[in-house]
């Protein structure tokens, strides 16, 4: 017998080659070799859009989350990155694993914060700390926003219209990454969306607002 040769059905290649075909009836185009049902790769989708998924905003797409969960973290680990999930205030996003000491690819962006987002960022999360506390909605208007970030402008600034604009700026930055939605029928109120608890802990928030505070009481200059 010549052990070189394996018989027709064990050989490895065909083996390898039949564990990623796709289910049958999976497909849902032609061509398509996936084997995700549709509602996990939409999941994949707006997780992998950003900037999160939650149970309002997605109503269809939280509960296919739930459902898949193994599935969508075995790949989102594939393209080295970890799923955040918190069933409790329903909200997920992704970031990038942890992988030790092995350099990964990056496929996420990162944005940076000027003074005054990191400002309204930490300003939004105590009112939701807040709302939490009392069991309720967090909801904050555009006016008090731009209040919050009044406090910080140089008590020596020739550069109001500068400064206005820098506001106007970092409320669109919330607006364009959901961290605010606007309750409708209303005009300038906003609801902070719960992703700001996974985004910053409670210690961290407690630091920061020390040492802003500090910024604004020695009168600091926007921007230092």
């Amino acid at each position: 017998m010549n052990f070189s040769e394996q018989p027709e059905d064990l050989r490895p290649e065909e083996l390898q080659q039949e564990a990623v075909q796709p289910s049958p009836g999976s497909a849902l185009y032609p061509g398509d070799t996936g084997t995700l049902p549709e509602d996990a790769r939409r999941v994949l989708v707006q997780l992998l859009a950003g900037p999160s998924l939650d149970g309002e905003r997605h109503g269809k797409l939280w509960p296919a989350l739930l459902r898949h969960e193994a599935m969508i973290r075995s790949r989102l680990a594939e393209i080295f990155l970890d799923l955040v999930l918190d069933r409790d205030q329903q909200v997920a996003f992704v970031r990038r694993a942890d992988t030790g000491e092995l350099e990964a690819p990056i496929l996420l962006r990162h944005t940076t914060l000027t003074f005054l987002e990191s400002v309204l960022m930490l300003y939004l999360r105590q009112l939701l700390t807040e709302a939490d506390a009392q069991a309720q909605r967090a909801v904050v208007s555009e006016a008090e926003m731009v209040e919050q970030m009044k406090l910080y402008e140089h008590s020596q600034s020739t550069d109001r219209a500068g400064f206005e604009k820098r506001i106007k700026a970092a409320i669109n930055k919330v607006k364009e990454n959901s961290i605010i939605s606007q309750i409708r029928g209303t005009d300038d109120r906003y609801e902070i969306s719960p992703t700001l608890k996974l985004l910053f802990s409670a210690e961290v928030i407690a630091a920061l607002t020390r040492q802003y505070a500090a910024y604004r009481d020695n009168g600091s200059k926007e921007g230092d």
